[in-house]
């Protein structure tokens, strides 16, 4: 496990599934952690008291990626509480899979607001929070890079502008000691993307590994991003996908 004893992190849209699990991890690790909820109330409840069990300080905030003002003012809320911030990662996400004859401006919208715009309204508000080992860590997906069936046109887009929202910080806050790398999980079994079923099926025909990934395997290398003695690590996708775009 990676020493993250004194971080203080902030994790967006981490009530349940790949969110959660990084919760656990950077707690489990020994950093106080702050995340967001959107409506689950009672799993935020459950996973705060799940991981303060082994004492670890980790508190919920409520907002709604889709509002700016929301995610601006839970960085804020996260300092508040926590004392500061050195760590944070950039979860919240939505997907909406339709083709583009049936997709929406709402939908469209709401996507590109949650995926793309709550990214950057959150990284500009915690920069001048973050010290000379800052850490911004971003969740995009390989669907920037790879694309294997319809309908997620839109969602893909979005996933490329955080890998690129990624690079250029790099290089604008490499300077200052921050930064800014971006883990693009594949298929990682979650309530909402189950191992099982036909689609399931095909998706592990793409990948080397011949099965899907599991929360752990996301938090694991979040964590590592997270720590103090990886200062050398920007501006980097790291796929964790099982080999599904080698």
């Amino acid at each position: 496990m990676t020493n993250l004893q004194g971080r203080r992190a902030l994790v967006t849209g981490a009530s349940r599934g790949i969110g959660a699990e990084i919760v656990r991890r950077l707690a489990a690790d020994g950093a106080s952690v702050a995340f967001t909820y959107g409506r689950s109330a009672a799993e935020a409840e459950k996973l705060v008291a799940e991981a303060t069990a082994n004492g670890a300080k980790v508190v919920a905030i409520q907002a709604d990626s889709a509002d700016a003002e929301q995610v601006a003012k839970s960085v804020d809320d996260a300092v508040a509480q926590l004392g500061g911030l050195d760590v944070l990662v950039n979860n919240a996400g939505v997907a909406v899979l339709r083709d583009i004859e049936s997709f929406s401006l709402d939908e469209f919208d709401r996507q590109l607001a949650i995926n793309v715009r709550a990214v950057f309204v959150a990284i500009q508000r915690a920069v001048p929070h973050l010290d000379s080992d800052g850490r911004i860590i971003n969740i995009g997906s390989i669907n920037a890079d790879r694309v294997p069936g319809p309908g997620l046109a839109a969602y893909a887009m979005t996933k490329a502008a955080v890998a690129g929202l990624t690079r250029g910080l790099a290089r604008e806050l490499g300077p200052r000691g921050i930064t800014v790398n971006n883990v693009q999980p594949g298929p990682i079994a979650t309530d909402m993307n189950p191992d099982e079923g036909e689609f399931a099926e095909s998706a592990k025909e793409l990948m080397a590994m011949g099965r899907y990934g599991h929360p752990s395997d996301v938090a694991g290398v979040v964590g590592y991003l997270a720590g103090r003695d990886t200062g050398y690590i920007t501006g980097a996708n790291w796929n964790v996908d099982g080999g599904f775009t080698v």
